[in-house]
């Protein structure tokens, strides 16, 4: 895809969302999509989105209910009711497990949870402001959530 953004003559960069080649303050907005599950500090991801966002500005993000999709929420393909099974609170990367189906792309690759309270506490450690919190979607129990803030003046 980078290859292809090339032809077209896109200005991309290819760096670990832990350490950016930004200065601070480079950007006047960012979004950032079903990442936390897949790397294994998002806290320091949000600190970094932080560090080259202006002061005020917005940030987005869209990714993995916390609640109904990891190793403890058997959820195949987001559809009827989610089974519950221990470990929600566990924060390590898993690789398969009682809830994850054995065809699925996190039995192949495995992923990070964190429990919805780490996951909203790491916007705010990391000096945004949240504005909206939306659980998206029209089915009865959401995978999808999404994150609007912005970036503090200061960061805490």
């Amino acid at each position: 895809m980078l290859r292809r953004a090339y032809a077209h003559g896109i200005e991309l960069h290819q760096a670990s969302a832990e350490s950016l080649p930004f200065e601070s303050a480079s950007f006047h907005a960012a979004v950032s999509l079903w990442t936390h599950t897949d790397v294994d500090d998002f806290p320091v991801l949000l600190r970094e989105a932080s560090r080259v966002l202006h002061a005020g500005a917005p940030f987005a993000y869209i990714g993995a209910h916390p609640c109904f999709v990891g190793p403890h929420s058997r959820f195949i393909a987001a559809e009827g009711v989610p089974t519950l099974h221990p470990g929600y609170r566990r924060t390590e990367r898993y690789h398969g497990g009682p809830a994850i189906g054995p065809d699925g792309l996190r039995a192949r690759v495995g992923a990070t949870h964190l429990p919805v309270g780490l996951f909203l506490q790491a916007f705010l450690d990391a000096g945004f402001q949240i504005e909206r919190f939306e659980e998206l979607g029209t089915r009865e129990y959401p995978y999808v959530v999404a994150v609007g803030c912005r970036r503090l003046a200061e960061r805490a």
